[in-house]
C-alpha cells in the first residue's frame, strides 16, 4: 500500500485552475505559433483553436474559456461585430484582440465592442502572454506604442452627428468603394456596411453617391 503524503495532496488541492485559451486565427501556422507560445507558459492552456469567426464563437460557448484570442480579420463575419455577441453568449469569457491593424479606429471600437486586449501581431512574442493573463482577471491591455498615439490625437469628432464608423464608412463610399469592398476593409458585414450607409443619408439628408462625395470633399474628409 503507497503511503500519500498529505503535503503534496494539500499542494495538488490548491493550484490554481489553468487560464484556458480558445485561439481564433485564419492562418493555421500562426495558430500553431502562438499556441506553442501560449502552452509553454505555466498556467495557460489552450483548449481549442477557430479558424473563422463561427468556429470561435461556437467554442467558446462550448467550452466557456476564460480568454478567446481573436483575429479581426477571419472569414466567417466580422470579427468586431462578433465581439459582443460572444460576450453575451459566455460573459465569463474576456476577448483579446490580436491584429496587423495598427490604426487607432480599430483599437477604439474592439476594446468599445467589449474586448479587454488589442495586441498587434508583430508584438505578439513580447505582449500576447501579459495581455492573456490580465484579461483573465479583468484587466485590460493595448499596445503601448498604439496607445501612446490615441492619447496624443485630439478627441474624434465627426460632424454632423455621423459616427466615427459612418465617417469611415462615408470617407470610402466618396473614394468609390462598393459596400463589400467597404465591408472588408472595416470588417464589417455587407449588411452593416449598407445600414450605415443608410444612416449617413438619413442624417446629412443626401441621396445620391455624388451628393456623398461633394459633401466629403467640402468637409476635408477626402482630398481634392
Amino acid at each position: 500500500m503507497v503511503a500519500h503524503d498529505s503535503g503534496d495532496e494539500a499542494a495538488a488541492d490548491a493550484a490554481p485552475e489553468p487560464i484556458r485559451i480558445v485561439l481564433a486565427d485564419d492562418h493555421a501556422v500562426v495558430r500553431s505559433g502562438l499556441r506553442m507560445l501560449l502552452d509553454s507558459e505555466q498556467g495557460l492552456e489552450v483548449v481549442a483553436e477557430a479558424s473563422d469567426v463561427d468556429s470561435a464563437g461556437r467554442y467558446v460557448r462550448g467550452h466557456h474559456p476564460h480568454v478567446l484570442v481573436l483575429d479581426l480579420n477571419m472569414p466567417g463575419g466580422s470579427s468586431l461585430e462578433a465581439i459582443p455577441i460572444i460576450r453575451e453568449e459566455s460573459p465569463d469569457t474576456q476577448i483579446v484582440v490580436l491584429t496587423m491593424q495598427q490604426e487607432p479606429a480599430f483599437a477604439r471600437e474592439a476594446l468599445g465592442a467589449g474586448a479587454l486586449g488589442y495586441v498587434l501581431k508583430e508584438a505578439a512574442d513580447e505582449e500576447l502572454v501579459e495581455a492573456v493573463r490580465r484579461a483573465a482577471v479583468g484587466e485590460s491591455y493595448l499596445n503601448p506604442r498604439l496607445g501612446a498615439r490615441i492619447a496624443s490625437e485630439p478627441p474624434p469628432g465627426p460632424p454632423d452627428d455621423l459616427s466615427e464608423r459612418e465617417v469611415d464608412v462615408l470617407r470610402l463610399i466618396a473614394l468609390g468603394h462598393t459596400n463589400a469592398e467597404i465591408a472588408e476593409q472595416l470588417f464589417l458585414s455587407v449588411r452593416t456596411v449598407e445600414t450605415h450607409r443608410s444612416h449617413i443619408q438619413q442624417k446629412l439628408r443626401l441621396s445620391t453617391r455624388a451628393e456623398l462625395v461633394g459633401y466629403a470633399l467640402d468637409r476635408g474628409l477626402i482630398a481634392r
